[in-house]
Order: structure tokens, then sequence, then C-alpha cells
């Protein structure tokens, strides 16, 4: 079985339909080749994961598209707005990062922190309007955290914590949604709800792009995953496409050595992954 390393989506054709197009995207650290020529598609209207074992560069990837971290060379587009040499204020009102655990010793109330998604949506240095305090109550009842509103942040579980930077980027009404392990400290009930949540965000357009560790997880809610693998020239991507196409053991098991069993979910149909050493 074949598996492209491209997406299956070109990557113009996404950037034309208001998508996200990553092409030969190359990172180092140092004289260690982190991101060797990765090449990512995000359709919008789709729930894209971003998968790939410890060590080959998810996080980065998600920092270098959304502009946090330079690349050493590399296009990342938008709707064919250049995302990497875009002001920050302008990027930040197209797209949202949402990073693993964010944490902040700040005595910063949960309603303040959620209405810093609004900032690039008003002058500088202008106080949040009635509007602005709606909309981040709204993300806020969004992503099952309104009662917080009042809680100081540094109070907050690590879930609760994940659910109110989810909460911010959903404020920022973005485009384009780059996710972190965003079920990361999260009880099973509390997952479901944020992937059901991702799923809806996509629904109404915008473009979801979702770091995930658990390929089960993946399989049940995602349409299209890029898998990374690591190696001694840096992360490459293994393979991209359909969860069908690419979460299959041929391809699964090279990228993390293990031997995978796909069932199938009586009630979705959709893949479920169980594996063995």
């Amino acid at each position: 079985m074949t598996v492209s390393t491209r997406s299956t989506v070109a990557a113009d054709q996404v950037v034309g339909a208001a998508g996200l197009g990553a092409e030969r995207v190359r990172w180092s650290a140092g004289h260690r080749l982190i991101l060797d020529d990765v090449d990512v598609t995000a359709p919008p209207g789709a729930v894209s994961g971003l998968l790939g074992p410890n060590g080959s560069g998810k996080s980065t990837l998600l920092r270098i598209l959304a502009g946090v971290q330079p690349p050493d060379g590399g296009r990342v587009a938008l709707a064919g707005d250049d995302l990497l040499a875009m002001p920050r204020r302008p990027r930040a009102r197209k797209l949202a990062l949402v990073e693993q655990d964010a944490t902040t010793e700040l005595p910063v109330t949960v309603l303040d922190a959620v209405l810093l998604g609004r900032a690039p949506h008003r002058p500088m240095l202008a106080s949040p309007t009635e509007d602005d305090r709606r909309i981040a109550r709204r993300a806020l009842a969004r992503a099952g955290v309104a009662a917080l509103e009042g809680r100081l942040v540094g109070t907050l579980s690590g879930g609760e914590r994940q659910r109110v930077h989810l909460a911010r980027a959903l404020a920022q009404e973005p485009r384009l949604l780059l996710l972190d392990e965003p079920t990361n400290h999260l009880d099973i009930a509390a997952q479901l709800a944020t992937m059901r949540l991702v799923r809806s965000l996509a629904d109404d357009g915008v473009t979801v792009l979702a770091a995930l560790h658990d390929l089960s997880l993946a399989a049940a809610t995602c349409d299209h995953v890029v898998l990374l693998a690591p190696g001694p020239d840096g992360g490459r991507v293994a393979a991209a496409g359909t969860v069908e196409e690419v979460l299959v053991p041929d391809v699964v098991d090279a990228v993390y050595g293990v031997r995978t069993t796909v069932l199938r979910h009586p009630r979705t149909g959709r893949p479920v992954l169980i594996f063995d050493d």
C-alpha cells in the first residue's frame, strides 16, 4: 500500500478555499534539524489531526504555523495570505494557537484571561468593550467553563486551565485554530466535549489543525491527518490523507514501532486502533 507524503488536497487548492497550506517548512535547533521540508494542508470545514511520536516536531510546527517561531525556510498561507509576512496583530485576527499548558503566576481572573483574545480586535491600549465581554462570556460557555469566570487562573486545575485557554482562542474569533494536545489534562467526558466543540467549529468553516497524541481519538474525530515521523535528518511527513488512508497498520507500525490492529466502532463505523509491542 502506498500513502502520499503530501496531503490528498493540493496546497494551492486549500489556500484558495480559505484553508491552511504550508510548504517545505524547515527548522533547526543549533546544528540539529527538527523539521525537514514539511508540507501540511488543513482544509476548511474539516478537523485535521497532526500526529506523530514524541520528537517528531508537532509542537514546533504549530508554533511556526502560528508565526510564534520563525522557520529557517518555507511558506505558510491561509486563503492566499502569507501568514509569516503578516504583522502580529492582523495575524492574531486570523488565527489562534492553544498550546499544551500555558501557565501564569499573575493574579488574572478567568474572564480577564479570555478577554485577552479580544485584544487584536480593538485599538492598542483600549479597554474591553461590552461587546468584547459578551463574546468572551459566550466563548467561556462554549468551552464549558462559564462557572469559572471569577476564579483566578492560577487556582485552576490543569484541565480547567486548558479549557480556559481554548475559550480565549474562541474569543479571538479566528479563521484558523491551531491546537497543541487540546485534550491534555482532561478527563474522558471533557475530552469528548472538547472534540465535539472542535468538530462544531470546523462545521462553521473554521480551519482546525490539532496535534493529538491519542491515535484512537484522532481516528474517532478527524477527517484528515498528517503523520510526522522523527528521523536522524529531522521530522518529515510520513503520510497524509484521510483517516482511513493513514491510520492503517502498514503506516502506523513503521512510524511508531508497534503492531496495530484496526477494528470498527460498532455505532459510528470509525476506526478503533489497538496496539501491541
